[in-house]
This record gives C-alpha cells, structure tokens and sequence, in this order.
C-alpha cells in the first residue's frame, strides 16, 4: 500500500488582525509624516520581526516615556496604557499618537464605567501583561487580577453583590469561559460586560486552529513568545487534538524531527505576524516533501480601523 500524502491545513484568519495593521501602519505613517526618530512605548505589538523592520526605518522603541527626548513624537503601543502614562508623557511635552487597538480601548471605558458606579473589578488576565497593566491602572483601586480557573479562590471583594468582570482580550475564549464559571460560583450576581471582552480576531483564529487540528498530527504556530494570543493557539491545537504544537518565530525554529511519521501539518499565525513569516515557513515544509497546502478558511473576517486620530489631519504647515 501507498503512503498517505503529506499535506499542509493552512489556517484562515490568520496573521495580522485589524489592530495590529492599525498599529504597525500608525508607526509607518508616523515616520512618513515627522521623519524619524518616532519613539514607541514598548513593542509596538509582540513580534520581533516587525519590531525589527520598524527599527531599521527609524523607530527607537522605549520601556517608558522618560526615554522619550521632551518635545518628541511617541507612539503608544496596541496594548494600551494607563492614565498615568498619558499624563507624565504631557508633562515632559511628548507629542503623543496612540496605536492602542480600539478593542482595548472598550476594555478600558468599561473598567472606567464599572470603577465610577462602585463596583470591584476581576480582570481575568495575565499578571505583567502590557494590556492588563494598563487596563488596571484605569481603575486601580477597584480591579483585581484573576490569573486562570486557580487564581478564582483567592480574591477579596468588599461586596458580593457588587461585583462585575472584564478581560485581557487575547486570552483563550475557553480559559475565560471556565474563570467566569469559577468566580460566578463564587459571586451569583457578578455582573457580565456589555459585550465579550475577547476580541474578534482571538475567537477567529482559535476557531480556525481548532478547525485544522483535528485533522493534523502536528500544528506549527508562527509568531513570538512574548505574543499572548500566539502561545494561546499552541495550547488550543493541542485541546483540540493535535498530537503536538510547536511555537516558532520563524521557518528557522522549525526542527525536521518534527515531521518524523507526520502526514498532515497545521500551518497558522498569531495575530501581530506578518504573512512573509508563514511564507517562509510553508516554503520549508515545501523543501521538506510538504508542498500540498489546503487553506482552510473557518470564519470570514471583514474587520478594519482607520488611524488614530493624530494622523487623520495634515500636520502643523501641511496643506
């Protein structure tokens, strides 16, 4: 008997989602319009590769804006940044665009929303990342950080009945759906957010992974490890049934012995990866008797944000 075909499931949605082409053309445009250097506050999303080739056009990437020369242009991340940051960037006369993803930025207005009618705040998010650092710092008194299912047992609120929760928006749809049942048993009443925290573009691609793991032996997931939602699609693959799931920054991390015994291999991307990184990596597994590729497209996304509004006008002197 023959041999199965070595083929390749290749993800749809995958790579770049709205607000990171939002945020990656906002430093573009930025150098564009003032010349460089622009300063950006922190990776201007969770991908080497791009930080790399905006750094190569001018960008200086800070960790904070006491880096940033006073007078200068900074940008702030996708992942946003709380009221303080904004407010030391004005003192030292910073002359500030924000790339925040308008999806955090609803986050945001909901924490600020809850804080003002009294409620405590469980952020269910990851301790250190950017967004829930300044997600919280919209409302620092009233939030608590709820790390995963384990993290439930350990909050203190002043009232259970006035209790409400919001999340870090690149998380694993399923994780926040088992914390939410976790600290409902906890607090009844705890209050939903208007609209599910989890941004489009997460709930696509994990769906879209599920989609191809259940039929590949092993899934490669492009993208850095400092990205959430990338680290997340490693773990989905593997719930969803995929016998291994492997992170790689680009076709360079990716191991032949991988592939010993292999005859279908998931191929996506997180949502801040540029498309030639999974190029480079579907062009390995070509090079390597894996050249069928399938796309498999599991949801339809139409998804798009116009630039901040700093760069929506001509310049001081433009016409």
């Amino acid at each position: 008997m023959s041999a199965p075909p070595r083929r390749v499931l290749l993800a749809k949605p995958r790579g770049y989602c709205a607000g990171v082409d939002r945020a990656v053309q906002t430093v573009e445009v930025a150098l564009e319009r003032f010349g460089a250097p622009v300063y950006v506050r922190k990776q201007i999303v969770h991908n080497t590769h791009v930080v790399r080739t905006l750094e190569e056009r001018g960008a200086i990437f800070v960790d904070e804006t006491e880096a940033v020369p006073e007078g200068a242009v900074v940008v702030f991340s996708a992942h946003g940044v709380s009221p303080d940051v904004r407010e030391r960037a004005m003192g030292r006369g910073l002359r500030t665009i924000d790339a925040t993803c308008p999806l955090v930025t609803k986050v945001h207005n909901e924490a600020r929303r809850f804080a003002a009618q009294d409620y405590d705040i469980l952020l269910i998010g990851h301790e250190g990342h950017e967004e829930v650092v300044g997600t919280t710092g919209e409302a620092p008194a009233n939030i608590h950080l709820v790390d995963g299912p384990a993290g439930c047992d350990s909050v203190e609120v002043r009232d259970p009945a006035k209790v409400a929760w919001l999340s870090q928006t690149t998380l694993s749809v399923d994780e926040t759906t088992q914390t939410v049942a976790v600290l409902r048993q906890r607090f009844p009443q705890l209050l939903d957010p208007p609209s599910d925290d989890i941004c489009y573009a997460t709930q696509n691609r994990q769906t879209a992974v599920k989609q191809i793991a259940a039929e590949s032996d092993v899934v490669i997931v492009v993208g850095s490890g400092n990205s959430s939602n990338s680290v997340r699609l490693v773990e989905v693959a593997k719930e969803a049934g995929a016998r291994a799931a492997y992170l790689v920054d680009d076709a360079s991390d990716v191991e032949l012995s991988w592939l010993d015994g292999v005859h279908t291999v998931g191929v996506t991307s997180g949502a801040s990866v540029p498309e030639n990184l999974v190029d480079g990596v579907l062009g390995w597994l070509a090079d390597n008797g894996f050249a069928d590729v399938e796309e498999v497209e599991a949801v339809r996304e139409r998804m798009a944000f116009g630039l901040p509004r700093e760069l929506r006008k001509p310049a001081a002197g433009q016409a």
